[in-house]
């Protein structure tokens, strides 16, 4: 699959439009409003490393919104929250490492991209756990391989990587 470079994804940031490259397949949507920001930002403030305090061997939950990750198969996507066992490398280009878990807020409009397409790509890509969150009806999707849980929010989630979050 060939590369998208940085600047094209800076330009289309810039027109207020956010590219994500899907199996080769360029997938846009508007920038984000501001419930769809206000739910990432909640869930954002609870996540945390499940049961007793963090200790030196434990797992960090590190959690950064709407970044661009460059999965295994060349695909280029932004989720809303991606958290990782511990820091990426990569500061001024796309994160190579791969998420342990993702959570996508769906935006209105685009519904499909997030409850059908990202869920079957994150899986594919080795993502253990998705979950997709839709503010307007509270509808909550635990995504794993061994099945989807339908959920209503407020809910409290453990995550396969010891990270726990409440959604």
């Amino acid at each position: 699959m060939p590369e998208v470079p940085l600047s094209q994804l800076i330009r289309a940031d810039e027109a207020g439009v956010r590219l994500e490259i899907v199996g080769g397949l360029p997938i846009w949507e508007a920038h984000p409003l501001p419930r769809h920001q206000r739910a990432v930002d909640r869930i954002r403030a609870t996540i945390r490393p499940a049961g007793a305090a963090l200790t030196a061997d434990a797992r960090e939950c590190v959690h950064l919104a709407d970044v661009y990750v460059s999965f295994p198969d060349g695909s280029l996507k932004r989720p809303d929250i991606s958290l990782f066992c511990r820091e990426p490398e990569q500061l001024d280009e796309p994160v190579t490492l791969l998420p342990e878990a993702v959570i996508e807020v769906v935006s209105e409009g685009y519904e499909a991209k997030d409850l059908e397409i990202g869920p079957r790509f994150y899986l594919s890509q080795g993502v253990k756990d998705v979950v997709v969150f839709d503010p307007l009806t509270l509808l909550v999707l635990h995504v794993r391989r061994d099945g989807t849980k339908r959920l209503v929010s407020p809910v409290d989630l453990l995550l396969e990587c010891g990270c726990a979050c409440r959604v």
